[in-house]
C-alpha cells in the first residue's frame, strides 16, 4: 500500500487506494475451553460497516465457529467461544475473509487448555483502615506455573454496578496467586451522601466495601464475591491537653463529619474522645472555652 504522498498539494488530485488486511491476532496467549477468546482484526480502507467472516479452527478439532458480522474505523474486536472438549495443547486459530476487498489470512495460534478452577480465595483482614497493605491470595487448578494474571479489586454496589478500584498484574505459582495491595481511599468524598440525604431515605452511613476478582486468559473467576467482602473502616481520634500538657476532661466537643452530622462527645480524663465508623473526607471540629475543666 503506498503511503507516501508527493504530489502538489495546491491542486486537486485523485489517488487510488488499496484495501489490505494489516493483522490478525488473539488477544490472549491460551485458548481456555467453555470459555470465550477474545480477538482483534486490523485493516486499512476496507470501507464502513464492511462485511467480514471470521472461522476458527482447531489442529483437530476442525472447525470451531463461524461468524460474519460489520468492521468499523478498519478495527473489529470480537470473541470466539471454545468448546468444553478442544483437547488441552491443540493450537487454534482462525482465518478472516472480507470477501468484497477480495482479502483473506489467518491469525496466530495459541494452545487450548482447560478452564481454571477456583478453590480459595480471600483477604487477609476482613476490614482496611487507610494506609493498610493487604494480601489477597487464591488457589486455583488447571493453570500452569508462570501463567499471567491479573487480580482486579471493585468496590461493592448493591444494585451490581461495581466500580472497578485497582488492576494488579501477576504470575501464578504453585497454583497460587498471593499480592498486597495498599488501601487508600480513591472516592470523591463530595458523591458520599450527607446525614440530611440519608435521614430522608431512612437510611444510614455504610462504608465503603470491596470483593476482588482473579483474570486468567480472558476467564474471571470469583464474580460471586468468593473472595469475602471488605469493609473500610475510618474514625477519628482527638487528645486534647493545656499548654504545659494536662489533659482536659470532661470537655464537650462538637464534630462535623464529611456527611454533615453533628457528633457531640466529652473528653475522658485523658482528654481523648474517638468516633468511629465516620465517612472519609475532611471534618470540623468546635468547642467552647467556657466549660474547659482544669
Amino acid at each position: 500500500m503506498e503511503n507516501t504522498f508527493t504530489k502538489a498539494t495546491d491542486e486537486e488530485h485523485k489517488i487510488k487506494v488499496e484495501s489490505s488486511l494489516l493483522y490478525a491476532i488473539w488477544k490472549c496467549s491460551v485458548a481456555r475451553g467453555g470459555n470465550e477468546a477474545k480477538l482483534e482484526v486490523r485493516t486499512a480502507f476496507v470501507g464502513q460497516g464492511a462485511d467480514i467472516e471470521i472461522i476458527a479452527k482447531g489442529d483437530d478439532y476442525g472447525k470451531i465457529e463461524k461468524k460474519k458480522d460489520k468492521i468499523f474505523n478498519n478495527r473489529y474486536e470480537g470473541s470466539i467461544a471454545i468448546p468444553d472438549d478442544v483437547l488441552p495443547g491443540e493450537l487454534v486459530w482462525f482465518e478472516v475473509k472480507l470477501s468484497k476487498q477480495k482479502l483473506k489470512g489467518s491469525s496466530n495460534s495459541i494452545p487450548a487448555a482447560a478452564t481454571p478452577i477456583l478453590t480459595r480465595m480471600g483477604w487477609d483482614k476482613k476490614e482496611a483502615r487507610r494506609g493498610d497493605v493487604l494480601r489477597l491470595q487464591a488457589e486455583l487448578e488447571q493453570v500452569a506455573d508462570n501463567a499471567e494474571a491479573f487480580v482486579v479489586i471493585y468496590e461493592y454496589d448493591k444494585d451490581g454496578t461495581h466500580d472497578k478500584i485497582a488492576t494488579i498484574p501477576t504470575e501464578v505459582k504453585n497454583r497460587k496467586i498471593d499480592v498486597k495491595w495498599e488501601y487508600e481511599y480513591h472516592e470523591d468524598v463530595d458523591e458520599i451522601p450527607t446525614d440530611e440525604e440519608m435521614k430522608k431515605y431512612g437510611k444510614k452511613y455504610n462504608p465503603p466495601e470491596y470483593f476482588f476478582v482473579v483474570v486468567i486468559d480472558g476467564v474471571t473467576l470469583g464474580e460471586e464475591q468468593e473472595s469475602g467482602i471488605l469493609e473500610f473502616k475510618d474514625w477519628i481520634e482527638i487528645e486534647l491537653k493545656e499548654e504545659d500538657g494536662t489533659p482536659v476532661e470532661d470537655k464537650k466537643i462538637s464534630v462535623i463529619l464529611p456527611d454533615g452530622k453533628d457528633i457531640n462527645k466529652t473528653t475522658d480524663e485523658n482528654g481523648y474522645i474517638k468516633i468511629e465508623n465516620i465517612p472519609p473526607g475532611k471534618f470540623e471540629v468546635n468547642y467552647s472555652d467556657e466549660d474547659t475543666t482544669n
